[in-house]
């Protein structure tokens, strides 16, 4: 039985794109800018097979309570150790830690006007706006190459990056909204919500439509 997508998607996304050992942190589509290609490794925490690393006479399952996404090194690492070196457990509390990590980096602060708050977020969506136009659909990679696999770095980039991005622009307005008195920009920031919102849905299940990205939103925070 194969990692279904959604369970991918998943795992990449709550890890951030990063290997969950503690202390490594290494970006694992780093690559891409150079080779377009992916280092990160799912990997097992209860093997799924008896003979696997950790492994059991039932075998674990492909799906994502029992995955944990490591660098080829520390994959390799832990899978060849002796019988007992790094447990089930301890995994189990590399990927909860690491995960813990990756979302309360999204937590923002108090700002002290608006203008620092449109900088705030426009950085962010000047980030998404890199991301996609490197490896996005529409990027000279996935153009010129329509045979690399320039989409599945994009489908991850999605995950690990555009993502949490966006929930972090919600953070920071939600966190200053005081600062936001005009009521034509609280109905953009309220298109933009719908959007996120909508847009998380397809990138995990892919709607048939979902609401589009408000250009009058980077109007406003740029």
């Amino acid at each position: 039985m194969a990692i279904s997508p959604v369970d991918t998607k998943i795992l990449w996304g709550r890890a951030g794109g990063r290997c969950s050992e503690p202390g490594c942190d290494e970006d694992l589509t780093s690559l891409v800018e150079t080779g377009n290609y992916l280092v990160g490794e799912m990997a097992h925490i209860i093997g799924d097979k008896p003979t696997a690393a950790r492994g059991k006479p039932e075998g674990g399952s492909d799906t994502y309570d029992n995955l944990i996404l490591l660098c080829p090194t520390h994959h390799t690492h832990i899978d060849k150790s002796p019988e007992g070196t790094y447990s089930v457990e301890l995994l189990h509390d590399w990927k909860r830690n690491h995960e813990a990590l990756i979302s309360n980096a999204g937590k923002t602060t108090k700002l002290n006007d608006f203008n620092q708050v449109r900088i705030a977020v426009a950085r962010i969506l000047a980030a998404n706006k890199a991301i996609f136009d490197s490896v996005g659909p529409s990027s000279s990679t996935a153009q010129e190459d329509p045979s690399s696999n320039a989409y599945l770095v994009w489908e991850l980039r999605r995950i690990d990056r555009i993502l949490p991005n966006n929930q972090k622009i919600l953070n920071i307005l939600d966190t200053n909204i005081e600062l936001i008195e005009d009521l034509s920009i609280i109905h953009v920031i309220e298109s933009f919500r719908v959007h996120v919102e909508s847009y998380e849905k397809h990138v995990y299940h892919r709607l048939d439509s979902y609401q589009l990205f408000p250009n009058e939103f980077s109007e406003v925070f740029s």
